[in-house]
């Protein structure tokens, strides 16, 4: 019985998936009608982002290039949005402190995740690498960035961003949860999950759940963290001794320090429109992680592998756990 509902779930997975996504929207969208703005609330980066693991678990994948395509621009469109809500000097201010520890989480997490890999599971170095690359700054940005720099095959590229994607859809669920039970402050928490979650999806989602300050602190932390991709793309190519191999650099991010510009120097007289966009950028980022959920599939669970999955989960916590007795030792 379970089996053939199942089937034939699979069988009408492209109805299911735009159904579900215009469910989504339409609920969002209730958010500018009167009186309907509470039935809106629902509808959130966590729920949305457990519709799409749901679907793409019970359904089957559909459409998984327009997925793949769609949650990458479509999130980088969104954070640059996020960007008209916040003040330059305020986020800048918030920020401050968790910059410092920066630098130490990420030298630090690449090390441990390097000898861990090759001592400790006896993984080939490149996925060793490619997993400590994403723990240490943004998750599959990092791992996509640094892959054909050290020229990683098809097979190495997706164990270390299937790793990294099933930790992160936890991540999202889990760490605001424990946010709450700790009583942290929406400061420590930003600060928390900018350092402690791997993506910058999950990060802003898992803000965004948390509250308006803890977005922003995040987000701002993020990004800067996300800025180190353009070094470490550098250092691989000399560490696997590769040249003339494409650097990207995410650019979006400069755009969303442009939008905080804009936001505190030109629409500090008509903040209505920064709202706007801000608010905008929300419900778009909330059918990003639908978009991201519906990426995963069975097929992905079980390419990970054991042991890949085992490093990551490991420096995961290492890096969850350091961050946080050091943040509420702030």
């Amino acid at each position: 019985m379970a089996l053939k509902i199942i089937e034939t779930l699979h069988h009408h997975n492209k109805k299911i998936y735009v159904s579900l996504l215009l469910i989504i929207s339409f609920f969002l969208m209730l958010d500018y009608v009167p009186g309907c703005q509470s039935i809106a609330a629902w509808v959130t980066p966590p729920v949305a982002l457990f519709l799409g693991l749901a679907f793409a678990l019970l359904c089957g994948q559909a459409h998984p290039n327009f997925n793949k395509k769609t949650s990458k621009y479509l999130l980088q469109y969104s954070v640059v949005g996020l960007g008209f809500g916040m003040n330059l000097h305020a986020a800048l201010a918030s920020g401050k402190e968790g910059m410092s520890f920066t630098v130490i989480s990420v030298v630090g997490t690449l090390a441990l995740g390097w000898f861990l890999g090759r001592k400790l599971f006896k993984l080939d170095k490149k996925t060793s690498y490619l997993i400590g690359s994403g723990t240490a700054i943004c998750g599959g940005s990092a791992i996509a960035a640094v892959g054909p720099v050290m020229r990683a095959n098809d097979s190495e590229m997706s164990v270390s961003l299937a790793t990294i994607f099933i930790l992160n859809a936890i991540a999202l669920f889990i760490f605001p949860a424990i946010g709450h039970a700790l009583d942290m402050t929406q400061q420590q928490f930003g600060t928390w999950a900018a350092i402690a979650i791997h993506d910058t999806s999950s990060v802003v989602g898992a803000g965004a759940a948390y509250g308006e300050e803890a977005l922003g602190i995040a987000t701002t932390i993020k990004l800067t963290r996300a800025l180190w991709i353009i070094p470490m793309a550098f250092f691989t190519s000399f560490v696997f001794k590769t040249k003339g191999q494409k650097i990207s650099i995410p650019w979006f991010i400069f755009f969303f320090i442009g939008a905080m510009v804009v936001n505190t120097y030109l629409l500090d007289g008509v903040p209505q429109i920064g709202l706007f966009i801000n608010e905008l950028a929300r419900k778009t980022l909330t059918i990003t992680m639908f978009f991201i959920g519906a990426s995963l599939s069975m097929n992905v669970v079980k390419s990970v592998g054991l042991k890949p999955l085992i490093l990551g989960v490991l420096l995961w916590v290492i890096i969850s756990v350091a961050s946080l007795l050091y943040i509420v030792g702030i």
